[in-house]
C-alpha cells in the first residue's frame, strides 16, 4: 500500500529499461553512484524521513539524462547487528526492481538505476524510491529493524564526498573476512538473489570466495540465513569431498543441481576450466583464459576498451549472463583476485597476465602482498595492462620481455 505512482510487485523484477525508453540514468558508466546501509543509534534515525539533496526528476532540465546518485539508508533496530548491514544493503537492488519501469543493477559503488519514460510520465520521483525502501525494509525485516531513514543525493559534490566515507566502510567489512579459510569451516552458503535475471544461476559463497557481485561475503550469507532461514542464503554442509584441488563436494553439487533446475550437474569452486561456477549479470569482473600464454586476463566493468582476447567487457558479459556455465570464462568479484583460493586449481595468481591499469592500481598493494606470500615477488610489474598490450601479439611480446611466470607453467587447455 505504498503511495507511489507505479505498479509494484515481484513480477516486475528483472524488467529491463532500454536506451530507447530511457528518461534518466543514475550511475553506470556515465556517473558516480553508490548505495550504503548503516545501523545507527536510535536518536540518529528519524523513522519515515525521506530526503532528496540535489535535483529530483520533476525539476531536471529537459536534456539531462545522466546523473550521479548516492543512496544512504540509516536504520535502527533493537535486534540489529553490524554484521547484518551489507546483507540488508544488498536488498536495495531487489526492492527497487519490484517497481514497474525502474531498473536497478549492481551494488556498493557500482550501481545503475534507469527510469523509463513511462514511469517518469506517471510522476515517479526519487522521493518515491525512498518510500519504497522505507516500506520494504519495515515489511520484510521488521523483526530486526525499528526505524528507517533514507537520504538520496544527486549533486556531484555530495556524492563524491560521501563516496569516500562509503568506501572506508566497504573496506572495513571486507577486512572482517581476513583470517577465515575454506578449510576452517564445515558449511558454505548459497546465494540465489540473482535468479530473477538468471534462473539457473547458483552462487556458492565460501570464506575465501566472495560473491561475484562483490557485495556479499560468506559472513553476509551466514547472517542472512540466521535472519531469514528460508531465504536466498541457505547453509550447505560440505560433507565428504570429491576433489579438493578442484573444490568439489557431493553435497554442494547436489544442491546446485537442484537449485539450478538440473541445468548444472557439478561445480568446481576453485577452477575456471573444469565445471566453473555460473554467473549472473552482476559480476564486478570477468576472468578469461588466454591459452596462447598459459594464463588468464581479467577485465572489470569500468573498463570500456578492448582486451587481448579481442572483446570488451560488454561483449564478454553476453557469454556469461543468465546462469551459463562456460569453461574458460568466469564472473568474479575484485577481491577474489586477492584470495589464496583464486583459481587455485590452475595455479592461482601466477596465471594472471593482463588487467586494466585502473584495476591494477586499485588492487596493487594486495597483489604485491599475495605475490610475496606465494613466492612470486615482482609479479605485479609483470602483469600487463592496456598501456603495455591490447592485442594478443602485443601481450605475448610483453610477457616474454618481462619473463612472466605463466609462460613456464603447464598449458591451461
Amino acid at each position: 500500500n505504498m503511495e507511489i505512482p507505479l505498479s509494484y510487485g515481484t513480477n516486475f523484477e528483472g524488467e529491463k529499461v532500454r536506451q530507447d525508453d530511457l528518461q534518466v540514468e543514475f550511475g553506470g558508466k556515465e556517473n558516480l553512484s553508490f548505495e550504503l546501509l548503516v545501523s545507527q543509534e536510535e536518536a540518529n534515525v528519524e523513522d519515515g524521513k525521506v530526503e532528496v539533496f540535489g535535483p529530483d526528476l520533476d525539476i531536471l532540465e529537459k536534456d539531462v539524462r545522466f546523473l550521479p546518485l548516492a543512496i544512504v539508508v540509516n536504520v535502527y533496530g533493537r535486534k540489529m547487528q553490524k554484521d547484518f548491514e551489507s546483507m540488508l544493503e544488498r536488498q536495495i537492488d531487489r526492492f527497487i526492481n519490484y517497481a514497474c519501469g525502474i531498473m536497478h543493477e549492481g551494488q556498493r559503488d557500482a550501481s545503475l538505476i534507469r527510469v523509463s519514460r513511462d514511469a517518469f510520465s506517471k510522476g515517479f520521483k526519487l522521493k518515491d524510491l525512498g518510500t519504497i525502501l522505507y516500506t520494504m525494509f519495515h515489511r520484510e525485516y521488521g523483526a530486526i529493524i525499528d526505524k528507517v531513514e533514507v537520504r538520496l543525493y544527486t549533486d556531484k559534490g555530495n556524492v563524491e564526498r560521501l563516496l569516500r566515507h562509503a568506501k572506508d566502510i566497504f573496506s572495513l567489512r571486507d577486512k572482517l573476512m581476513l583470517g577465515l579459510t575454506d578449510e576452517g569451516v564445515d558449511t558454505y552458503y548459497s546465494c540465489l538473489l540473482c535468479q530473477s535475471i538468471a534462473p539457473n544461476h547458483v552462487c556458492i559463497l565460501t570464506p575465501q570466495r566472495p560473491g561475484l557481485c562483490g557485495a556479499y561475503s560468506w559472513l553476509d550469507a551466514k547472517a542472512s540465513s540466521e535472519i531469514v532461514p528460508t531465504g536466498a542464503n541457505q547453509p550447505i554442509f560440505k560433507g565428504e569431498p570429491l576433489d579438493l584441488r578442484l573444490g568439489q563436494w557431493e553435497n554442494i553439487n547436489k544442491f546446485v543441481r537442484e537449485k539450478s533446475n538440473q541445468a548444472v550437474e557439478s561445480v568446481s569452486i576453485y577452477s575456471i576450466v573444469d565445471s566453473p561456477q555460473t554467473s549472473s549479470g552482476y559480476f564486478e569482473c570477468i576472468l578469461v583464459v588466454v591459452p596462447e600464454v598459459k594464463g588468464v586476463m581479467v577485465v572489470n566493468r569500468d573498463y570500456p576498451g578492448l582486451t587481448p582476447c579481442g572483446m570488451n567487457f560488454s561483449e564478454l558479459s553476453l557469454l556469461l549472463k543468465r546462469g551459463a556455465q562456460v569453461p574458460g570464462f568466469l564472473g568474479i568479484s575484485k577481491l577474489y583476485i586477492l584470495s589464496r583460493k583464486f583459481i587455485s586449481a590452475e595455479g592461482g595468481l601466477r596465471r594472471l597476465v593482463w588487467m586494466p591499469r585502473k584495476l591494477k592500481n586499485l588492487l596493487g598493494e594486495g597483489i604485491k602482498q599475495e605475490a610475496l606470500s606465494i613466492g612470486a615477488p615482482g609479479l605485479l610489474e609483470k602483469i600487463a595492462d592496456e598501456e603495455d598490450a591490447i592485442s594478443l601479439k602485443e601481450l605475448e611480446s610483453y610477457l616474454l620481455k618481462v619473463r612472466h611466470p605463466s609462460l613456464s607453467m603447464t598449458p591451461l587447455i
